[in-house]
């Protein structure tokens, strides 16, 4: 055992000399540290471990080595590219070190000349410092020496530009910078100019308020000049603007009393609207004018306070104008009926009750819309002024945005807006009234006119709408014209079609067709035809219909008109506003599918009360004519044809006796109805008869002749309806039975079919010459 356990170390020690002695390069000693005295080894366990753990390690670095020696190519030419720069990165390291000793050198120099700059700068300073010193010091004897002389000889301007020198100046800086043998002197000449200031601010305070009580403007405007000279900015432009609110309210007083003293007819319907337009342009003047002043001497961003106060002026006078337009042309006793009328139940209203007369609405509603135009149009001028005014310093003044707010909220919550606001809000009670009221007269006097299908009542009806939404549109108010187009779509959706539809859901009075024709003939001529209740009762139901028609063309007219309105004034409305005025519009002209479904309605009930009972019996004779004919009843056929002519005639008699009574698109819709009757009826009687090629042919003939006909009397097309008669026709005029093929599935080209595999097979034995086995055997 021992001799075995020695030969194992002997070789373990000649393995780790052997790993050490090739692998030197690749290892440190730490990596042998745990192996360096094997000689200490005598646990036979260990042993094993260690010389485990010496060939892991022998395995390795092999590994590494054969690594090694696959890229020996790569390596070696690395190594060649390595030792070729190495001349070049010697030159590299010497001339960075010379760059180096330049920039040095250069930031030295830099350095220096930079600090005697600075020398330079700051003695600059200093001497400009001194210069500015001396120039205040100078200013102020010069304005210590001036300012006497220019309060004795009354020269105000000349004081008050020694005054704005003087507290341009730093009086703590003047004191240090005179030396103190002379600081008393300073000290004097400071009180004498503050004495003086007080005593030129309270000359041009007096000054400028006796020009004021003399009127003398001249005065004002001197006056006026001097105040942002002595700091006095805001005082200036408030005593300023009291000035030119007197002159204002003078001429505004003056204005209201010419108006009521006035004999003159000619402007008497607007007398109030133009008193306030004189308002209004007399401010829009004064501004005219005097902005140049204002900004020339208080320089820009000052509109704001100028307009701030004569708006307070406007809006005492402007409630005044109005309060006289209310109480002249009774508003509020106008609008206090309207109130207690409008609030009784429509059923409730009792007959005898004395209701106010439109046309007595109509001179005031018109003036109403005028004043609050003449409004909108002067806070326009009011906010562009004063934002021009703004924009001007708008980089400069930090307060920019809380001017502009400043300016919403004078626009929108001077008194003349709420004025505006309650007069508009009692504008939409009367024109609203004044819409119903003509609507209810329209209606009991609806009457017709030689020669016209449609009534009175749709024209004067759509006549009072329209005059009433353009009134509210010129107001320049997009509340009120939106108000009234909801009170305009709420009148004609409801009220007008209401009535309409009332006077149609009775249907058309059936029988006396002839008397009817002569009855509308008579309507047409002028003529009375009160002795007929049936023929009355069917006219009034055809006029019905033929306002529903006209009334889809008036509400498309209408929109147009609105539409183009709308896109004049777009540029002066909000985008709020804009966006409900356009929703308004778009609502209004939707009317139009709603009067669609009263034309509809009425010619669906003309269709089943006068043509349908009608139609039925004309093509029960199809039946009693023969189809299973010869060539020699084919061609008698041809000159003495027993059903389509007649019932061609048929047709054309019952279709005159609506003709001259509908409106064109009514009557292109009750032949489209007929149509659609004859050819449902048609279809039946064909599948219950018997056909040969021959009678085939022959239905073919009476169908072409019946399209042909029904083509011209109707500016609709037509020949759609007739598609599946006219595929039974082609069915019926076969030769054989397989020669259907030849139209079906893929040969039928452009051709669809409206006849299902059953209905084809069952056409085909209509014939009596198709066997039903061939048909039976058809793949279709």
């Amino acid at each position: 055992f021992i001799t075995f356990v020695t030969l194992i170390l002997l070789k373990l020690k000649l393995k780790l000399k052997r790993v050490v002695d090739i692998n030197q390069f690749f290892f440190t000693e730490t990596d042998f540290g745990k192996m360096a005295n094997i000689e200490d080894l005598v646990d036979l366990a260990q042993i094993h471990k260690t010389y485990s753990e010496l060939c892991r390690q022998e395995e390795s670095v092999d590994h590494e080595i054969n690594d090694l020696l696959e890229h020996k190519t790569e390596l070696a030419i690395k190594m060649s590219s390595l030792q070729r720069i190495g001349p070049e990165l010697k030159n590299l390291s010497h001339d960075s070190g010379h760059l180096n000793e330049m920039i040095n050198t250069t930031c030295q120099l830099a350095e220096n000349v930079s600090s005697k700059v600075r020398l330079l700068d700051l003695a600059k300073s200093r001497v400009s410092v001194a210069i500015q010193r001396a120039d205040d010091i100078l200013d102020l004897k010069f304005c210590t020496d001036g300012i006497q002389t220019a309060l004795t000889s009354e020269d105000y301007e000349i004081a008050a530009g020694h005054i704005h020198r003087y507290l341009s100046l730093d009086e703590t800086v003047l004191k240090r910078s005179t030396p103190e043998t002379k600081e008393g002197k300073i000290d004097a000449s400071l009180d004498l100019l503050h004495n003086a200031e007080k005593k030129l601010k309270q000359i041009v305070h007096k000054k400028f308020d006796e020009a004021v009580y003399t009127d003398d403007v001249a005065s004002v405007e001197r006056f006026f000049k001097i105040f942002p000279l002595l700091g006095l900015q805001n005082e200036g432009l408030t005593k300023f603007s009291k000035y030119l609110s007197s002159q204002i309210a003078d001429t505004a007083a003056q204005n209201l009393r010419t108006a009521l003293s006035s004999s003159s007819d000619r402007r008497a319907n607007v007398l109030f609207a133009d008193t306030l337009t004189l308002l209004f342009e007399g401010i829009a003047r004064v501004v005219e004018v005097h902005q140049p002043l204002v900004e020339t001497y208080y320089g820009p961003g000052r509109m704001l306070t100028l307009m701030s106060n004569l708006q307070k002026e406007c809006d005492r006078q402007t409630r005044k104008i109005v309060s006289e337009f209310l109480s002249n042309r009774e508003v509020n006793e106008k609008v206090q009926k309207i109130q207690s009328y409008m609030m009784l139940p429509s059923k409730t209203v009792p007959a005898n009750l004395e209701r106010l007369n439109p046309k007595q609405l109509d001179i005031i509603l018109s003036e109403a819309v005028l004043l609050n135009a003449r409004a909108e149009l002067y806070l326009r001028f009011l906010r562009r002024r004063v934002t021009n005014d703004l924009d001007v310093v708008a980089g400069q003044d930090v307060n920019f945005q809380d001017k502009i707010r400043e300016l919403d909220k004078l626009v929108y919550d001077c008194e003349l807006s709420r004025t505006m606001q309650e007069l508009i809000s009692n504008y939409i009670l009367m024109e609203e009234y004044y819409m119903k009221e003509s609507f209810q007269k329209a209606v009991s006097m609806d009457c017709v006119e030689a020669g016209n299908t449609t009534s009175s009542m749709a024209d004067d009806i759509f006549f009072i709408v329209k005059k009433s939404i353009k009134r509210a549109l010129s107001s320049s108010s997009p509340d009120a014209a939106c108000a009234m187009m909801n009170h305009a779509s709420g009148l004609l959706e409801s009220d007008f079609r209401d009535v309409m539809f009332d006077k149609l859901r009775a249907g058309f009075p059936s029988g006396m067709f002839d008397q009817a024709y002569n009855v509308f003939q008579s309507s047409i001529q002028g003529k009375t035809a009160g002795t007929d209740t049936v023929a009355l009762a069917q006219n009034a139901f055809l006029v019905t219909v033929n306002n529903a028609e006209v009334s889809v063309e008036y509400v498309q007219t209408l929109s147009n008109a609105l539409q183009d309105e709308f896109e004049n004034m777009k540029a002066q409305i909000s985008n709020q506003g804009q966006v409900k005025l356009h929703t308004c519009i778009d609502d209004l002209g939707n009317l139009k599918l709603r009067f669609k479904d009263v034309v509809e309605y009425g010619i669906s009930q003309l269709n089943a009360s006068a043509i349908k009972p009608r139609i039925k019996p004309w093509v029960d004779s199809f039946l009693s004519t023969d189809h299973n004919i010869t060539e020699e009843e084919f061609s008698d056929y041809e000159a003495n044809d027993p059903f389509i002519e007649t019932f061609i005639t048929n047709l054309e008699s019952l279709l005159q006796t609506f003709k001259e009574s509908l409106t064109p698109s009514n009557y292109d819709l009750l032949v489209s109805q007929l149509t659609n009757e004859v050819t449902t009826q048609l279809e039946k009687a064909v599948l219950k008869t018997h056909f040969n090629r021959l009678g085939g042919l022959q239905f073919d003939k009476e169908l072409r002749s019946l399209v042909g006909y029904l083509t011209t009397v109707t500016q609709w097309t037509i020949r759609d309806k007739f598609a599946r008669l006219t595929q039974m026709a082609t069915v019926l005029t076969l030769e054989r039975v397989g020669e259907i093929l030849d139209y079906w599935g893929a040969n039928s080209g452009p051709l669809t079919w409206r006849l299902t595999p059953a209905e084809v097979r069952h056409v085909l034995s209509l014939r009596l010459d198709f066997r039903a086995e061939d048909i039976k055997r058809l793949k279709l």
